[in-house]
């Protein structure tokens, strides 16, 4: 993507709730490396872009670097538990901050659970 930039992106759906609502901005450093439990913008196999969360690196199938991504409601949404592991090339950028309305916000952290899938 030609060196690191900054970017927009809407969240859509739940599966990032609490912490993401649907219509937050964020905004996104592109080409940025993530780290665990950063929420990154990534491309699914078939094309969608997700906001996820980065739970571990892991190997993919043919044996490259990639990101087990996970949804923060986990009762919504697709993630790495349907999708597998994500290259990752796929992982386009790190959320930076957060917009709600006016406000600016971080990014929360994902809610803690007994059951957690990390």
């Amino acid at each position: 993507m030609g060196g690191r930039q900054w970017g927009w992106v809407i969240v859509r759906g739940r599966s990032m709730e609490p912490g993401l609502r649907d219509g937050d901005r964020l905004l996104v450093r592109w080409g940025s490396a993530p780290r665990d439990r950063d929420v990154v913008l990534a491309r699914f196999a078939d094309g969608t872009l997700a906001v996820k969360r980065a739970a571990e690196r892991r190997t993919t199938r043919s044996g490259g670097p990639g990101w087990w991504l996970l949804s923060d409601n986990t009762e919504e949404g697709v993630d790495s538990r349907h999708r597998g592991v994500v290259p990752e090339n796929d992982v386009l950028g790190v959320a930076r901050l957060r917009v709600r309305g006016c406000r600016i916000h971080h990014i929360p952290a994902p809610p803690v659970s007994d059951n957690a899938p990390l």
